[in-house]
């Protein structure tokens, strides 16, 4: 007769999940990669924690990718609102982050926002 209970054998850890995360801030696209994402208890806002950048002791420097190193220093947790978010992918490995210029000939822009109502009486 089989066993009720059995232990299970033992499992190589889980790898570690890698996020790319596309957002636009300020008529730029910004492209991170981060361990941590989840929804925020601040309404409408995504948190980004430990963030990933590319190793240190690499010859090559990609002056995108020290741009957004010294933006984000020292920072632990960003918080991106919901309407900026363009795409959250999970990643086998991490790349390089960039900061690249949304101008007219791209083709990502910013989402529409309503009109404010006119002034009352008119």
């Amino acid at each position: 007769m089989p066993p009720i209970f059995s232990v299970p054998a033992p499992t190589m850890s889980k790898p570690r999940q890698i996020y790319k995360v596309i957002f636009l801030n300020q008529g730029q696209i910004y492209e991170l990669y981060a361990s941590n994402i989840y929804q925020s208890d601040l309404y409408g806002f995504i948190e980004v924690e430990e963030f990933l950048f590319g190793e240190r002791a690499q010859m090559v420097v990609d002056p995108s990718e020290e741009r957004l190193k010294n933006e984000f220093a020292g920072v632990q947790r960003s918080f991106i609102p919901m309407h900026a978010i363009i795409r959250i992918d999970e990643v086998e490995k991490e790349g390089i982050g960039k900061i690249v210029e949304a101008g007219p000939g791209g083709n990502i822009h910013a989402f529409p926002l309503p009109f404010s109502p006119g002034p009352k009486g008119k």
